[in-house]
């Protein structure tokens, strides 16, 4: 191995361990999202069996106050 390829190994190592460094903690935070997601479906799903079956909600035909009506 001559100095040139020395050169190229090293700059490629370094570029993917500045990417590592950018990639990381957006990797981490959706990893956390997806944990904290399933821990919201699991309680929601333990508190329906504690819970019960709901009774059904009658909807109106009204339109949903979400989106404002345009002219």
């Amino acid at each position: 191995m001559d100095t040139t390829q020395l050169q190229a190994l090293i700059g490629t190592l370094v570029v993917l361990g500045m990417l590592a460094l950018v990639a990381l903690p957006a990797l981490i935070g959706v990893l956390h999202d997806r944990r904290v997601d399933r821990q919201l479906r699991e309680a929601a799903e333990r508190q329906a069996a504690i819970d019960g079956p709901r009774p059904e909600r009658r909807t109106s035909g009204a339109a949903s106050r979400r989106f404002a009506r345009t002219v």
